[in-house]
């Protein structure tokens, strides 16, 4: 193994790991070993934790993974196809066992559906289920069927034989788009769909695929899914607002908003409050891990945040362009306004003791004497 240089710095546990199993599908021991630290990081676990995912990503003993798609746009598959570091076809092939799954699976019809089936049987209360897309409750769930039955009927299955159930993206979680009013499907999340079954829920449109993997990671890591918050997800990535990493929070701080798309203020970056982000009232971390191989996500685009990890968030969170009436965390009559002039005005009146002492300090010579004389 050649030793890390210059600015390259030795990643933990780099000397131990990165074993023949992934080396010879051409992912190196330095790339294997950045993938550890990645979700180590992503995980929030320190850094001494990762040997303990290197250990865990490189046992042979893969496991089940069931995928269906309900009521949805396939937007969240599409995110894990176009997943990186590692590419979606090591985590298929060398992480996870994915035996069913329409979109990417080659059997179809009813090869497909016995392979669903028969995974579900010798697999019962081993294998983790995805679920994708809301799940309409009207007319016994007659308006998603999926070979003959419905999605709520698969639902329950699936997920009261599981091991544990991931619900992925907005839809799946909390019923997303399909559930907004009049929601004449009845479309539920997957919680209200199937009461007791174990789910963890990542939201967002589409749910972010490093954050699925961490999940994934932290189970084959620990036995047991990450801990999560009050609706269901993960702490270490909904455990803090969008507004808190956000790239551009000290503009915020300092009442500096856009006031138009494509003004000044918008070319520089400023805060998109104004035009409707909904950062301060979203808990994601988007800012942190970002899309497209961590290279952007939408406020750093120019675009502000719609609110789309909260449950009824097409509900709540419209019109999209509408800045929010109240900030959560600065008092519910305080509004960007008062907020930023208020901070503004304390900084003025900082600048103006700082000026008056130094004035103090330029009366006096140097040398001087400060003490009262006895």
């Amino acid at each position: 193994m050649k030793r890390a240089s210059g600015d390259e710095k030795q990643i933990p546990g780099e000397e131990e790991f990165g074993s023949p199993f992934w080396e010879k599908r051409g992912v190196s021991r330095r790339d294997f070993m950045k993938f550890c630290t990645a979700m180590t990081a992503a995980l929030s676990l320190p850094s001494s934790m990762i040997p303990r995912v290197a250990a865990a990503l490189e046992n042979d003993n893969r496991i089940s993974i069931i995928w269906v798609e309900f009521q949805s746009c396939t937007g969240d598959t599409e995110a894990l196809l176009r997943a990186s570091s590692p590419t979606v076809a090591e985590i298929v092939l060398d992480v996870l066992s994915i035996d069913y799954s329409e979109t990417i699976m080659a059997a179809a019809g009813h090869q497909a559906e016995e392979a669903r089936a028969r995974t579900i049987k010798e697999r019962a209360g081993k294998y983790i289920a995805v679920v994708e897309g809301s799940i309409p409750t009207r007319d016994n769930g007659a308006y998603c069927c999926i070979g003959g039955r419905s999605a709520l009927d698969l639902a329950r299955e699936l997920c009261n034989n599981a091991l544990a159930t991931i619900a992925v993206g907005t839809c799946a979680s909390y019923g997303g788009i399909p559930a907004a009013a009049p929601n004449p499907s009845r479309a539920v999340g997957l919680s209200q769909a199937v009461p007791g079954a174990t789910v963890i829920n990542l939201p967002g449109c589409p749910v972010n695929t490093d954050n699925l993997v961490a999940t994934i990671v932290h189970f084959l890591t620990f036995g047991r899914l990450p801990p999560v918050d009050g609706k269901g997800r993960p702490l270490f990535a909904y455990g803090k607002k969008i507004h808190d990493n956000c790239e551009r929070r000290a503009h915020f701080d300092a009442g500096q908003y856009v006031e138009a798309w494509g003004d000044q203020a918008h070319r520089k970056g400023h805060c998109l409050y104004k035009m409707g982000c909904k950062g301060p009232a979203t808990f994601h971390n988007c800012p942190i891990q970002k899309y497209n191989e961590k290279t952007a996500w939408p406020v750093g685009s120019g675009h502000g945040c719609a609110g789309c990890s909260e449950p009824a968030f097409w509900d709540t969170m419209s019109p999209f362009y509408r800045r929010l009436p109240n900030v959560p965390g600065f008092g519910i009559e305080a509004t960007a306004d008062k907020i930023g002039l208020g901070l503004v005005a304390a900084a003025a009146a900082g600048f103006g003791v700082h000026g008056a002492l130094n004035a103090l300090r330029k009366d006096r010579e140097p040398g001087e004497n400060t003490r009262e004389e006895g």
